[in-house]
């Protein structure tokens, strides 16, 4: 049976974590809203699992996977799911715990990269806030970023077992999800990430190398790539990037 991921329609957001690593680890999945509602997908089988009046321990918000009998949430969670049981994570209990805490550290950068739009509610729109968006962007990218990708270039530099990758010598998800961040990252702030990715060889290196990869690559020009957008995490407002 082929696993259902469930995230919001138009977007990668938190999503796209999860669909790196099914792609990368070529296991069948359906994106259940990208299909019809007449044969019972779409947003209201997302809506209707977030509802959670049928479900025990339903999902408070996507993207969930539903997997061998599970229905799992929260992004960290699916990934240490899906790197145990398809060769995305180490087989140690040290290493695998590694593995999550880089990966619950992206998450970090994750929302304090949504946070530079909506630094107020995400409740209101962009234009209610831009004045604080550009105090928190600001912030962003000069303090936060090149400390998060000063630690990773670090973690990358000490792997004893070097290869380019987070954790050992193999890919982890933690890997493919720094990929990820690179990518939102350069696309929310092309002039900051040009100036910021002089100073971190080693995961500029890692994100070319993921996007390489024979699966991602194909992922990555297939029409399951939802492009970046202005209702996701990485939004592109020019006045939030570098200076001109």
């Amino acid at each position: 049976m082929a696993y259902e991921l469930y995230y919001w329609p138009g977007i990668q957001g938190r999503g796209e974590f999860v669909r790196l690593a099914l792609e990368e680890a070529g296991v069948p999945y359906v994106d259940v809203v990208r299909g019809a509602e007449t044969e019972g997908a779409g947003l209201p089988a997302l809506l209707r699992l977030m509802d959670g009046k049928a479900i025990e321990r339903p999902p408070f918000a996507p993207p969930f996977l539903r997997a061998r009998g599970l229905l799992i949430g929260q992004t960290a969670n699916i990934l240490a799911f899906l790197g145990a049981h398809h060769g995305l994570a180490p087989a140690g209990e040290a290493d695998r715990l590694w593995t999550n805490q880089l990966q619950l550290t992206l998450c970090d950068v994750v929302q304090e990269a949504h946070d530079t739009h909506h630094p107020i509610s995400v409740s209101l729109y962009y234009d209610e806030q831009r004045a604080e968006a550009l105090r928190r962007a600001t912030d962003f990218l000069d303090n936060r970023v090149p400390k998060f990708l000063g630690y990773f270039e670090r973690v990358l530099e000490h792997n004893p077992e070097g290869d380019g990758h987070l954790v050992g010598a193999a890919l982890t998800y933690a890997d493919l999800s720094l990929f990820q961040i690179v990518a939102g990252l350069r696309y929310a702030f092309p002039r900051a990430m040009a100036r910021l990715g002089k100073r971190c060889k080693r995961v500029t290196a890692l994100h070319d190398a993921v996007a390489a990869r024979p699966r991602i690559a194909a992922y990555l020009a297939s029409e399951r790539r939802v492009p970046f957008c202005e209702q996701g995490i990485f939004r592109h407002y020019d006045e939030l990037d570098d200076p001109v």
